[in-house]
């Protein structure tokens, strides 16, 4: 079997971002219909990025967007790892700092919305900076 050229590996990558770019949209779509108010998108910290920042009510929602095909290797939800988890509060507490806040002045919770093939699973408060500090 002939190996596949170098730019097969690049179409593969841009497809695959594109399809979280997709998830990303869908997810802030269906979380405005359920009331909560679109902030920012893909924030970026050396450690991490953050897929969503939302608003519901008061408080700050940093949300995490997966997806996977099956539930044959738990899910998505199942895919935000201890180590995952570490680097989203860490890339939140550094949004909080640029918007002069901190996890001890502002009300913010950190929430999941996991595809898993047809399905939509959104965890709210699925963890706290108090567990990882």
């Amino acid at each position: 079997m002939a190996a596949l050229p170098e730019w097969a590996d690049n179409l593969r990558h841009v497809g695959r971002r594109q399809q979280g770019a997709d998830y990303e949209q869908r997810a802030r779509r269906w979380l405005e219909r359920q009331g909560l108010a679109f902030v920012a998108a893909n924030v970026s910290g050396r450690r991490g990025e953050i897929d969503l920042i939302m608003r519901q009510g008061g408080t700050l929602v940093f949300v995490e967007v997966r997806y996977r095909k099956s539930n044959a290797f738990g899910g998505a939800a199942a895919s935000v790892t201890p180590v995952k988890q570490r680097k989203l509060l860490h890339t939140a507490s550094l949004w909080l700092a640029r918007h002069n806040g901190s996890f001890e002045t502002v009300d913010c919770r950190f929430d999941v919305v996991a595809f898993t093939g047809d399905d939509i699973e959104w965890l709210t408060n699925a963890f706290s900076s108090e567990r990882h500090c």
